[in-house]
């Protein structure tokens, strides 16, 4: 993005009406504000042919307002230009909606559950219009609108057919105790938290092997979070969610919780609050810890404490 449209403006100071209305249109066009009557978009055809109908209604009430193409000086400037048009808060509030539309799809009943997703589909296209360079937090959304469609067939679509999920089937949870779980040497955030999975939800006597290649997995050991493994990233989710799809505990708030946080870390996308603190907290365990084990003996501790905190966030089960 180096050519930018840029509409200046003035406003008659007593036309109220005025400035509501372009706010409002304002705000469609998904623009950035660099101050009061300075917006900018990326140049594109639809750019400049939305920016001059706002400067013809602007002309019309005796305001001033030009378009100007600017073209940006140097890659940092491109790279806070972005920054700014970042949509990863926006979707984050979709995939809070998302949620809780799927929560309630036992309560709402087929017709209401359909209503709701329709306009949910439509309220991800109106934010899909405005996201001028798409990412992992669209991805993250659109995952999260995949999901809550597949849960509404699984409610209400009776004996008709449903798409396939072998890439996220269930798994018997049985047939992974007292293994040996094989990953990369020198783990960090989404190796770390996945190991901690396994430890305290699916395999409470496992153990780890820190392994620099592939080709070294141990006989009978269950590799995660590499190319090749049995438990690694499937499409936008990091191997954690993965592991919560795989072995039924996407239902602990929690634990989802936690897994927005480590992706976030590990792959971008829509911001969490907690994201930055976990990091620290683990990147100090890392300095501590003179071995693989004893990093992930830390960062079992700090997971726990977090496991915890959100467990007593949450709201009561009715």
């Amino acid at each position: 993005m180096s050519d930018l449209a840029v509409l200046v403006l003035s406003l008659p100071t007593r036309n109220s009406t005025l400035r509501m209305r372009l706010w409002r249109a304002l705000k469609q066009t998904g623009c950035v504000v660099l101050r009061d009557g300075v917006y900018v978009l990326p140049a594109t055809a639809s750019s400049y042919a939305a920016l001059s109908r706002l400067e013809s209604d602007i002309h019309s009430h005796g305001g001033l307002a030009m378009t100007l193409e600017v073209k940006a000086r140097s890659e940092d400037q491109l790279a806070e230009l972005r920054r700014r048009f970042d949509r990863g808060r926006e979707y984050g509030a979709m995939v809070r909606r998302i949620g809780l539309a799927k929560a309630s799809l036992g309560r709402r009943g087929a017709r209401r559950a359909q209503t709701e997703i329709r306009r949910l589909e439509q309220a991800l296209g109106k934010l899909a219009a405005v996201d001028f360079y798409p990412g992992e937090a669209k991805a993250q959304a659109a995952a999260a609108f995949g999901d809550l469609k597949a849960a509404y067939q699984a409610a209400y679509a009776g004996g008709e057919p449903r798409a396939s999920r072998r890439t996220r089937r269930q798994m018997d949870a049985s047939r992974y105790q007292k293994r040996v779980w094989a990953t990369r040497k020198a783990p960090w955030v989404d190796r770390l938290a996945s190991a901690w999975l396994i430890k305290r939800f699916i395999d409470r006597e496992a153990r780890f092997a820190w392994i620099d290649r592939p080709s070294q997995l141990p006989k009978n050991a269950v590799g995660f979070d590499f190319d090749g493994a049995e438990f690694t990233h499937v499409g936008n989710r990091v191997t954690f969610e993965v592991l919560l799809s795989s072995f039924g505990l996407e239902s602990d708030s929690a634990l989802s919780a936690i897994g927005a946080a480590v992706h976030f870390l590990d792959a971008g996308g829509i911001p969490v609050p907690d994201a930055q603190g976990l990091e620290t907290m683990l990147k100090g365990a890392r300095e501590q810890a003179r071995s693989d084990d004893a990093l992930l003996a830390a960062a079992t501790r700090t997971f726990d404490l977090l496991y915890s905190g959100y467990r007593s966030a949450a709201p009561a089960a009715r």
